[in-house]
């Protein structure tokens, strides 16, 4: 997995109004647990943007005036109107602990039955994973190239090793459905040329 670096300083109070304080000076209000005590801090907003709002997952090496530590983001606040990040918390890794991860599923190849006319359904952008920080990837990537029209590829097909997936066995990740300009005849005769 990806690792970001980020440093915040320690809150001196924590509360409502002193969040507010902190919201307004452009910084954001962040807790970090999962070992040991939680560690109640702030970060700047500009850097943690830069975390959160982008397709990958990352593992955040924190420097909190000295303390280090390394987390990933287990959830966030944003303000209804606005979008900003109001509030992050973040969960304290262990090498010897199982984390759960969303993870970004990326997609390789030109499909056959897309060539053919078919249309690429995507139903799961990320896949829900369970595993050692050490044992998960940076994204989950899946070739394409053999599907052809009707063909999917589901979760249980999915391997990784070390890594264990929390959704539905049967659920379909990626499927080549029939489209009305698809010509089922053009596959067929794909097959009969590589015979």
């Amino acid at each position: 997995m990806k690792t970001a670096h980020l440093s915040g300083s320690l809150r001196a109070n924590v509360g409502k109004k002193d969040a507010a304080a902190l919201r307004n000076a452009g910084l954001v209000p962040c807790v970090l647990y999962g070992q040991g005590e939680q560690t109640h801090f702030a970060v700047k907003r500009t850097a943690i943007d830069k975390i959160v709002f982008s397709p990958d997952v990352f593992q955040v090496a924190l420097d909190i005036e000295g303390k280090k530590a390394v987390g990933i983001i287990r959830e966030l606040q944003q303000h209804p109107t606005k979008d900003t990040i109001q509030h992050v918390d973040f969960y304290e890794l262990n090498e010897s602990k199982e984390v759960r991860v969303k993870l970004p599923v990326r997609i390789t190849g030109s499909s056959r039955g897309v060539m053919a006319g078919g249309k690429l359904m995507i139903v799961f952008r990320h896949l829900q994973c369970v595993g050692l920080p050490g044992a998960l990837p940076d994204e989950i990537t899946l070739d394409i190239t053999k599907l052809r029209i009707g063909d999917a590829i589901r979760v249980g097909s999915v391997e990784i090793p070390g890594v264990k997936f929390l959704d539905p066995t049967n659920a379909v990740v990626v499927a080549v459905k029939m489209a009305r300009g698809a010509v089922k005849g053009a596959d067929a005769a794909d097959e009969e040329e590589e015979a």
